[in-house]
């Protein structure tokens, strides 16, 4: 009986030994994304475009001689959820780097759970500006906060001879965030601020909001919301007649879903981005932008998610240079190394400058902000 229970002592622990082995051949990042609730459609994106540059990478050998392996977990658009995501994949996942979490509220609650564990992030969409100044080493952002997308702004301001302005934002930090930052924008360039108006993210009717506006003496409404708000918005203007220019923030708004989902209603709507999937020859590294876009349908995905997706996959490239650059996969490495890359993003240079009180600095790249403007169910671009 005795040698019995000892063989199976045995096995069991080379089974266990096994499953170690074969893990230790991989280097996990962790993914931390909305893939249902309201913000699902962008998460999605992100993640097909993170699995693209995984493939990529692992196609070419890997880091460091293994395979990098996603443990990617939905965050369910809920900030408390994404707390929880980040935890499970620190403690029980063990990946020693995450990427995340879209929506700026996301971010902002995963980001005690990054300094409690000592654990990097690399933010690729999230915008509000308290995720990069309030002190947290471990956020490395390569998405531009609403203060860069304002800043790049302000020189067409002029040209749109813009006088008065509503905000119609999201209840979240990057609503609010983005009304703030390009409200004090306007307000230099000499631009009266009207109203400001909010809407919950899982609102479906914006009809209360578009008349208060409607009956403003603004001519310029700007809008910050995920795409299937924004559809809803542009439809529900048209049905009352809203007729004032509308200019959306935040580089999340899908133009070809636009187009496909509110048709003539979004004619005339403006936007501004940080990909042109549509002009690949205008982007900072053309090559790169056709590659990712011929792979992306050659996977059979819809092209309207190309300006979310090529998030996830230049955030996961900007993972593996860390990791590459650290020579390691721990956690301190791979922060320090944040600091010496250099990686030919899609949208320009991914170059992290400190952002936030001093020692205790935040990464912040500096990418590019395009304007586009839908006219005739087609995508124009504007100069800045």
């Amino acid at each position: 009986m005795t040698r019995a229970l000892g063989l199976v002592s045995t096995i069991t622990l080379a089974v266990a030994l096994a499953g170690a082995a074969a893990q230790a051949q991989t280097i996990k990042i962790g993914v931390n994304e909305p893939l249902t609730g309201a913000f699902a459609a962008s998460g999605t994106y992100v993640v097909n475009g993170a699995k693209i540059a995984a493939d990529e990478i692992n196609a070419k050998g890997g880091i460091l001689g293994k395979k990098i392996e996603l443990v990617i977990e939905d965050n369910k658009s809920n900030p408390t959820e994404a707390a929880a995501v980040a935890e499970k994949l620190i403690t029980s996942d063990k990946v020693p780097v995450l990427m995340g979490a879209w929506g700026s509220s996301l971010t902002l609650a995963v980001m005690p759970k990054l300094m409690e564990y000592e654990t990097p992030m690399v933010v690729e969409t999230s915008s509000s500006g308290k995720i990069t100044t309030t002190g947290n080493p471990f956020i490395f952002r390569i998405s531009p906060p609403s203060a860069i997308e304002a800043a790049a702004f302000k020189g067409i301001v002029d040209k749109l001879a813009l006088k008065k302005v509503d905000f119609l934002v999201i209840n979240n930090d990057w609503g609010r965030g983005t009304a703030e930052d390009f409200s004090k924008m306007m307000k230099e360039k000499g631009i009266a601020v009207g109203l400001v108006e909010t809407m919950d993210q899982g609102a479906q009717d914006m009809s209360a909001q578009l008349s208060k506006i409607k009956g403003s003496d603004s001519e310029t409404v700007i809008v910050t919301t995920a795409v299937d708000q924004l559809t809803l918005i542009f439809k529900q203007a048209a049905a009352l007649g809203l007729k004032k220019r509308i200019i959306t923030t935040g580089g999340s708004q899908n133009p070809d879903q636009i187009i496909a989902q509110a048709g003539a209603a979004a004619n005339g709507t403006m936007h501004l981005t940080t990909f042109l999937p549509w002009f690949p020859e205008k982007t900072p590294n053309p090559e790169a932008t056709n590659y990712f876009v011929s792979e992306w349908k050659k996977r059979g995905f819809d092209f309207a998610g190309c300006t979310e997706s090529f998030r996830g996959y230049d955030g996961i490239r900007t993972v593996a240079a860390a990791i590459e650059k650290a020579g390691k996969a721990e956690p301190a490495a791979i922060k320090a190394a944040f600091w010496d890359i250099k990686v030919k993003g899609l949208n320009g240079d991914i170059v992290f400058r400190k952002s936030g009180p001093e020692g205790k600095e935040s990464g912040q790249s500096q990418p590019n902000v395009y304007l586009i403007e839908i006219n005739d169910g087609k995508i124009e671009m504007k100069t800045l």
